[in-house]
């Protein structure tokens, strides 16, 4: 007899619908899997007849031939587990019961138990839009699963608990949506009321957060580079629900969803050490996961001690700065992961960390020292908005008791200048950011009077700045005006952003 239960494989962060057909035929005992699975959905053959026999249930003692259609998608990792012993069960007709209108996923332990598998959010997102009304999953992936509306999610605790249900013995009960992007003191290092001193720093971490736009500080040991990045997610406006489903789709498929919480609900802040290898920064592996630019999607990555960083991985970061998204190819396939996030770095400015210190001689050679700073590419610099120096602090500053503004009152602001954002940009093809525009909506949003249009000629002519330098001076100028709640552009506002240009 043949059996059909559909199931879901994940190919990068979408989920593809999997049908698993099971045929019993005469013939010696087997059980042969087809349609391109991996080395873990072979080994569902011993996990399965495991499980159905620790369930109480007599295995088949006849030929089977499981197929997982469509054959040409690679089928990996043991969410077939579930799907096939159910199909096993329906062609043995040891159970009745239909299950066209239903997802079932899930790994089986050798007693019958039902574990957790990743990227479920996915696997639940193809199920509304695939128009199916049911869903089965581990009882671990429930919460993640019920994340997404118009779909019935059954927890499922062991194989038993499923066959019962189909049986119309014992019904599971529904998973109950249960979630909230309500307020919670957002996680950050410190507040920026108690970093000293930097009061310009401060304001260039305002503006790149307001806007989204990518900084490099530059500056000698224990000026606070690292502090005043650690406490950026202090002041980075909350989440709107689209974007935490998006950047938990992400962490469902690369397997980092925390047990107790279904649903990221902070803007994810990545500070990857420099010795992070290729794949892990970009992402790849013998069939594709998501890296640390993915992992930062819709919040911040943030790299210190920026030429520390292997050329070759800095290097990778140009398309993802520019299209917001990373493809990765391998000999498997090609994936596309999202990258729209906000770079934050910081550096030396020499090997020993002094140049240009009032205090402390630097004892590099100039030849060193301009080494040292080419590890970082003009074309990669040239994608950064704000540049911004980072001197010492005087002891005066360290030793005053008083506080400065503090993290509150600046995400405030933020969050106005973020509103006003998505608000113009409506319906742009999803930008929420002015970091996020393109050629179109500077034209129709980034219009300056003559004062400005000289200020920026003068700029272009001094400084020789690229056309993206400009642009990018438009959209900075764009979120300066925005902080202020100036509906045009003005000279002020284009002269602060021109002032976040590297000097030659």
């Amino acid at each position: 007899m043949l059996a059909k239960v559909n199931s879901c494989a994940v190919v990068g962060l979408e989920g593809v619908l999997i049908e698993v057909e099971v045929d019993i035929s005469r013939g010696l005992p087997s059980m042969t899997i087809v349609g391109l699975p991996d080395i873990a959905v072979q080994e569902s053959r011993e996990r399965v007849r495991a499980a159905i026999k620790n369930t109480g249930l007599p295995f088949v003692s006849e030929r089977l031939t499981v197929n997982l259609a469509p054959a040409d998608i690679r089928k990996a990792g043991p969410a077939y587990d579930l799907p096939i012993a159910i199909g096993i069960l329906l062609a043995s007709e040891q159970i009745y019961g239909d299950v066209s209108e239903a997802i079932i996923m899930g790994e089986l332990s050798l007693d019958g138990g039902v574990r957790h598998v990743s990227g479920v959010l996915s696997m639940a997102h193809l199920a509304k839009q695939a128009g199916y009304t049911t869903l089965f999953v581990p009882l671990a992936d429930a919460a993640e699963a019920a994340l997404i509306d118009e779909v019935t999610v059954y927890p499922v605790e062991s194989l038993l608990q499923l066959v019962d249900h189909l049986s119309g013995h014992k019904r599971l009960i529904p998973h109950q949506r249960n979630f909230s992007l309500e307020e919670d003191p957002p996680p950050y290092a410190t507040d920026l009321a108690e970093i000293k001193g930097q009061e310009h720093v401060k304001r260039a971490i305002e503006v790149a957060a307001a806007g989204g736009h990518n900084m490099l500080m530059s500056g000698p040991p224990g000026s606070g580079k690292t502090l005043i990045a650690r406490s950026l997610p202090s002041i980075l406006p909350r989440l709107t629900l689209a974007e935490a489903l998006d950047i938990t789709r992400i962490y469902s498929v690369a397997d980092q969803l925390s047990a107790d919480e279904p649903l990221v609900r902070h803007r994810p802040f990545r500070s990857p050490h420099h010795t992070v290898s290729y794949a892990g920064l970009v992402g790849g592996g013998r069939w594709p996961t998501p890296g640390e630019i993915s992992l930062a999607h819709r919040g911040i990555l943030f790299l210190d001690e920026l030429p520390e960083f292997g050329s070759r991985l800095l290097e990778t970061l140009r398309q993802p700065l520019e299209d917001k998204v990373i493809s990765i190819s391998r000999s498997a396939g090609s994936l596309t992961y999202p990258a729209n996030f906000t770079l934050i770095a910081s550096m030396n400015p020499c090997p020993c960390g002094y140049h240009g210190d009032p205090v402390k001689e630097c004892s590099c050679s100039p030849s060193l020292i301009s080494k040292y700073q080419k590890r970082i590419s003009g074309p990669l610099l040239d994608r950064v908005d704000i540049h911004v120096e980072v001197p010492r602090v005087p002891f005066e500053k360290l030793s005053n008791q008083r506080l400065g503004e503090s993290s509150a009152a600046v995400r405030q602001r933020v969050e106005m200048a973020r509103a006003v954002q998505r608000e113009r940009l409506t319906g742009a093809n999803g930008l929420q950011t002015n970091a996020d525009m393109g050629p179109a909506e500077l034209r129709q949003f980034c219009t300056v009077d003559e004062t400005c249009s000289n200020l920026l000629k003068a700029a272009m002519r001094q400084l020789q700045l690229s056309a993206r330098a400009y642009h990018r001076i438009l959209k900075l100028a764009r979120t300066i005006a925005d902080l202020a709640q100036a509906k045009e552009i003005q000279a002020s506002h284009v002269a602060e952003a021109i002032q976040y240009r590297p000097r030659l």
